[in-house]
């Protein structure tokens, strides 16, 4: 596609001018009015760059957990074909005026089909773009679903039952990042200690779901002893195991299993069409777990982080 040289770099006027913001197909688009009236995005961060036809040519938007006054992610990036320059563009005069003098870019995420590895060039070009602005690879994630009416194992070799209180969940959680596959985890284990990583994903994430923590499960061996843990929960969008682990003395043993179907018996039981789960592309052993349970891989995810 030609590019005038004449352009337009703004932010959106409102939900007035989605229909240009869209114009743009990609997954996310049938969520953006939902996200601009709950507060988890705003005009102000959602920038497009446009010719003198009115035409989209390239388009930026950033998202929020809600009541945030900075963006947490960069989740929206596309631009025409032989566009390219005019997302970078587009992306610098974004960045520059959303975020603050100092602060760190937020990590970007795309949704991608399954088997975008048949077709890498519509991911791997948008990559390019991206990394020639500073940023790398953090991971390659996996996007699980299990679907209303799949089968729901009942774990019956351990026992289950609600964290003490936050300071429990905290302790448990510290103790299962050892040895954890997860890149996000690892990356936050190189800057602070674990007792740390795990207590602010708790209080910036967990704890933050409006639904019941009576639905968090620690798991026991009958006598009492902790195995793992499960936090059911609904984010924004969805029912969701937001986070799983086992303890390290105790991995080998195929509990993860156990572990799992006791969050997903609890989520089911709420009548849901679907629960959604993700997990790293390294993290093997887990993969294979949501497959036993029913979990279908229906969408994969790339994140890149800002050197």
């Amino acid at each position: 596609m030609p590019v005038n040289h004449r352009l337009t770099y703004r932010p959106i006027s409102g939900p007035g001018e989605l229909d240009l913001f869209c114009s743009i197909p990609y997954v996310q688009n049938a969520e953006i009015a939902a996200d601009l009236a709950a507060g988890l995005r705003h005009p102000q961060w959602m920038w497009v760059a446009v010719d003198e036809q009115h035409r989209l040519l390239a388009r930026v938007a950033l998202w929020s957990r809600p009541h945030r006054d900075a963006p947490d992610l960069m989740d929206i990036f596309d631009f025409a074909d032989g566009a390219a320059d005019v997302g970078v563009e587009l992306l610098r005069t974004a960045l520059a005026v959303v975020l603050p003098d100092g602060a760190t870019r937020p990590e970007y995420i795309r949704f991608v089909p399954p088997d975008w590895h048949d077709d890498p060039i519509p991911v791997t070009q948008r990559m390019a773009v991206l990394e020639n602005l500073g940023a790398r690879l953090l991971v390659e994630r996996l996007r699980f679903e299990w679907r209303g009416g799949s089968k729901v194992p009942r774990p019956d070799r351990l026992r289950f039952r609600s964290f003490s209180g936050a300071d429990e969940a905290v302790e448990l959680m510290t103790r299962a990042l050892e040895g954890t596959l997860d890149a996000h985890s690892l990356a936050d284990l190189a800057r602070m200690p674990a007792g740390e990583v795990a207590r602010k994903h708790f209080e910036d994430e967990l704890a933050r779901y409006p639904t019941p923590q009576e639905w968090w499960r620690v798991a026991t061996l009958p006598g009492g002893e902790p195995v793992g843990f499960v936090f059911p929960a609904r984010n924004a969008y969805n029912p969701i195991i937001a986070y799983i682990g086992v303890l390290p003395e105790h991995r080998g043993h195929g509990y993860i299993d156990d572990v799992l179907a006791e969050g997903t018996r609890i989520l089911a039981a709420e009548d849901v069409p679907r629960i959604r789960a993700t997990t790293d592309v390294g993290n093997a052993p887990m993969a294979r777990a949501f497959a036993r349970a029913d979990f279908v891989n229906y969408q994969g995810e790339i994140n890149m982080t800002w050197s």
